[in-house]
Order: C-alpha cells, then sequence, then structure tokens
C-alpha cells in the first residue's frame, strides 16, 4: 500500500532519488537528506504505516532486527563512537513525515550535535511513581 502525497513512498517507489544504502522486499534504508551526523540514515518500510500505532508487528520487528544489523556494520564501517536508533510518532514527539521510519544516528565523540537527544529530567513523587506504575502495569 502506497499513499500518493507521501515523500517516502515516492523515494521508495523511485520518483525522487535517494542515497539507498540497504534494500530488500519489505525496507529501503537511505541516507537522510537533513543528516544529524555523517552516516545518519533512515529505515523506511515499503508499505505505508503511519507511525507505531500503524505499523504491523511482524514488520516493526524486522525493522528492529535491521536496525540492529545495520548499526553495528555502520559503527565498523564508518568509526563512530556510539550510536543512537530513534523513531518519533506525532508532531509532539518530532514526527515530520507521517510514514513510518526508523533513525539511524552514528554518534561521534566531540562532534558539534553531541546534545541532539538531550532532555531536562522530571522529577516525581514516590507516590506519582506509584500512581503511573500501577496505571501502567498489566497483569
Amino acid at each position: 500500500m502506497r499513499q500518493a502525497d507521501c515523500i517516502f513512498c515516492k523515494i521508495i517507489a523511485g520518483e525522487i532519488p535517494s542515497n539507498t544504502i540497504y534494500e530488500d522486499d519489505t525496507f529501503k534504508v537511505i541516507l537522510d537528506a537533513s543528516p544529524a551526523s555523517k552516516g545518519h540514515a533512515l529505515i523506511l518500510p515499503k508499505k505505508h504505516y503511519a507511525d507505531i500505532y500503524d505499523i504491523d508487528e511482524e514488520v516493526a520487528g524486522k525493522a528492529m532486527k535491521l536496525a540492529k544489523k545495520l548499526a553495528g556494520h555502520m559503527t565498523e564501517v564508518l568509526g563512530c563512537d556510539g550510536f543512537n536508533i530513534l523513531q518519533n510518532n506525532h508532531e509532539v514527539a518530532g514526527q515530520t513525515v507521517f510514514h513510518f521510519h526508523m533513525h539511524l544516528i552514528p554518534r561521534y565523540q566531540n562532534a558539534e550535535n553531541n546534545d541532539i537527544l538531550m532532555w531536562s529530567h522530571e522529577n516525581f513523587s514516590d507516590e506519582e511513581m506509584a500512581q503511573i506504575r500501577d496505571s501502567l502495569s498489566r497483569n
């Protein structure tokens, strides 16, 4: 399935050029056109899924296995010092293209934007933490 107005669907279909680093029947992996670091890549399922809530569980599992495989390969080839695997859902969480994708971001010691994933920590009381835990716990 494809969505006509989706830029990633157009890239997958070959209508927009990309720097493809891997492709199989389920995924196309491209270098990000606006990278956070050298080698920043995107895992794109060939079928259109809007986000984590929409994606088929089997495809999601395959995406994570592919991310692990590529992270090892990219670390070896690029000589990076660390690695982020990131997946955003909805605009408030930073999703800008509404086609499920995973970011593979090699990290380098002393790079200019090493604060790319920093945030301020929030504080919750023990009672609040217990309430959150209990609301999220599944039996």
